[in-house]
């Protein structure tokens, strides 16, 4: 259980997960960049919080939007950028102020892009279930992320192998930020769409990995 002043950044996870020296850069060095990629993400992720009502109800459904979130267990805080509540009979439910009944919350992302191969953002989600379960008293089972590509959801069960993982992330954000920790570049094809390339310079250290070895063998052919 941490303290208040010990939360992170939710999205933290998600950095980490992707790339431990993005997550070092933003949340150890201070050190954030925009490119055309993130300003999308902002644009979108405003676009569900301020141009649609704060809280609506349709039927058997209501729908919450930034909706703050935190767990003290996990250490982290954020906002939701929706959260869904479908009307249950189960006895999970939760009970909302002014509605009457049990509602089962159900977590969506937006996302721009395409879903990935890696579960950055698979993990994102869960710890903001995690966060609703810690502040409500309840379990989730499943959640989605809307991408903007495909314009359609995928729906993201928060089983035991996704909730173990999201909760390695958590113990290692902390680990890199109370250690002032930034870890070391670790080149790969996604850097090319990270706004912070320019600062991190994983080529660099590509070349720093290479040019010893093209060293020795000069060093070789000489004998």
């Amino acid at each position: 259980m941490r303290s208040e002043a010990d939360l992170l950044p939710l999205s933290g996870l998600q950095h980490l997960v992707f790339c431990e020296r993005q997550a070092g850069l933003m949340l150890v060095e201070q050190i954030w960049e925009d490119n055309v990629f993130t300003v999308q993400g902002t644009l979108r992720h405003r676009n569900v919080h301020e141009e649609s009502p704060r809280r609506e109800r349709r039927g058997d459904l209501i729908i919450v939007r930034g909706l703050p979130l935190r767990s003290l267990e996990l250490g982290v805080s954020g906002v939701a950028d929706v959260v869904e509540f479908h009307r249950t009979d189960d006895a999970t439910g939760v009970m909302l102020t002014g509605c009457d009944g049990r509602w089962q919350p159900f977590p969506v992302e937006y996302k721009r892009g395409r879903p990935k191969i890696h579960r950055a953002d698979e993990v994102q989600l869960c710890a903001q279930a995690i966060c609703i379960e810690d502040m409500l008293g309840t379990r989730i089972d499943k959640g989605a992320l809307y991408y903007g590509q495909p314009r359609r959801r995928t729906e993201v069960a928060m089983d035991d192998s996704l909730r173990e993982l999201t909760w390695a992330a958590a113990r290692r954000l902390h680990e890199l930020v109370s250690g002032g920790i930034t870890p070391p570049a670790i080149p790969k094809k996604e850097c090319r769409a990270c706004s912070l390339v320019e600062i991190c310079l994983p080529s660099a250290v590509q070349r720093q990995r290479v040019e010893p070895y093209l060293d020795r063998i000069a060093e070789d052919e000489e004998w």
